[in-house]
């Protein structure tokens, strides 16, 4: 009987899954990867495998590696797909193949099964990154078999087939939206969030956030400590990586700070809308970023600016292992030495705001950029700059005459 390893949740869609696939006479083993999903019942879910027929179920905790070897070196590229996303499902997803391969290992696997769509990013970052890490394993994808769409074409037919199989679970057919979560964030799509012109924040339950209306009429204080770009205490307190974001997720949540609504553009093509929630990582985004502006040199954070929406675009798409991706973080641990320091940020209503930032390594000149009088820059000398900047203007103005 052939092996195989799947990435397993506990919800409708790889309940599922481990069924169907020993229905087809595999050997199924399920990994639970757990990464601070904060509103799942591991327990229950392991055991729920277990009881439809898997040979094994098991929960592999990687929440501080997804912080500290995932998550925070994507703050420091201050990387945001399309500008907004924080890329905390992208950022998770090579994390859970990794995992799945090491049991893969294990067991004698020959296959690594998963539970995406054939119209989502998931299958490529699964993919990608088995691709990568295990090039012989074979990847089991079932939605982009037709024999499996043709038995399961909708969630009408799964519930029906857990009925059958005497499988629990807690979805119905009126969900209105689909939910995927971690430590880093939430994401909410598909169901009535399919219509770009429904307001989600009606029909989301959100898990990590209060509504920016319900927050506190007061604004709170938190103060975040780095060290060479590594977030590592909140309040003075050193933490770990998980720990510190847990924290950070308590703070930002209870404050309505770190909610998105946007329509994106998926690697397949098509466009989406999705609502996300990552309180936690918008607070450090907004402070490694005041943090950079005492500690890194003018060229320095505009070239990094240039290839931040690569990298973000990388991480969505799932190149995560590749020879391209090695170089970039390389060259980020380079550029993130200088960048030891605190800043304090202001909580209020959904907004987060810098008041504070101090470090060792400030560039900032008090001396140099004082519009006081007096100080240790010359203004005439600009006299002189100017002069050669403007001499290829000159040399322009007097052979090509613009109308004004």
């Amino acid at each position: 009987m052939e092996k195989v390893v799947l990435a397993y949740s506990g919800g409708l869609d790889t309940s599922v899954l481990v069924g169907w696939l020993l229905d087809e006479g595999y050997e199924v083993h399920c990994v639970y990867v757990d990464l601070g999903q904060p509103c799942e019942d591991i327990p229950a879910a392991l055991e729920k495998a277990t009881k439809i027929g898997a040979a094994s179920s098991i929960a592999v905790d990687a929440k501080e590696e997804l912080c500290r070897d995932f998550a925070f070196p994507v703050l420091q590229w201050q990387a945001k797909y399309e500008s907004i996303y924080l890329l905390g499902t992208s950022i998770a997803r090579p994390l859970i193949s990794k995992v799945c391969l090491q049991r893969a290992r294990e067991v004698g696997a020959t296959a690594f099964v998963h539970g995406a769509t054939g119209k989502g990013n998931d299958q490529c970052r699964f993919q990608l990154a088995a691709e990568a890490l295990e090039p012989e394993l074979r990847i089991i994808a079932p939605w982009r078999m037709e024999s499996y769409r043709s038995k399961f074409p909708g969630r009408t037919a799964m519930l029906e087939y857990c009925a059958a199989k005497n499988i629990p679970v807690k979805a119905s057919v009126a969900k209105p939206y689909s939910s995927d979560e971690n430590c880093l964030h939430i994401s909410y799509e598909a169901g009535k969030l399919e219509d770009p012109a429904v307001d989600g924040i009606p029909i989301i339950d959100f898990g990590m956030t209060v509504s920016p209306q319900e927050a506190p009429d007061k604004e709170e204080y938190v103060t975040v400590g780095f060290e060479h770009g590594v977030p590592v205490s909140i309040n003075g307190k050193k933490l770990d990586a998980y720990s510190l974001l847990k924290t950070l997720n308590e703070i930002g949540g209870r404050n309505g700070v770190g909610r998105i609504d946007m329509v994106e553009n998926r690697f397949v093509g098509m466009k989406s809308r999705g609502v996300y929630e990552s309180p936690g990582m918008t607070c450090l985004y907004s402070a490694h970023l005041a943090l950079e502006q005492l500690t890194l040199d003018r060229d320095l954070v505009h070239l990094r600016d240039r290839m931040s929406p690569e990298v973000a675009e990388m991480v969505y798409y799932g190149f995560w292992y590749c020879a391209k991706m090695d170089a970039l973080m390389a060259f980020m641990r380079e550029t993130q030495k200088p960048v030891t320091g605190e800043v304090t940020l202001g909580l209020y209503k959904g907004n987060v705001r810098p008041t504070s930032r101090k470090s060792p390594n400030s560039l900032y000149d008090e001396a140099i950029a004082t519009m006081e009088g007096g100080g240790s820059y010359n203004q005439t000398d600009a006299e002189g700059f100017l002069r050669i900047m403007g001499l290829p203007l000159r040399v322009q103005g007097n052979s090509r005459k613009r109308p004004y």
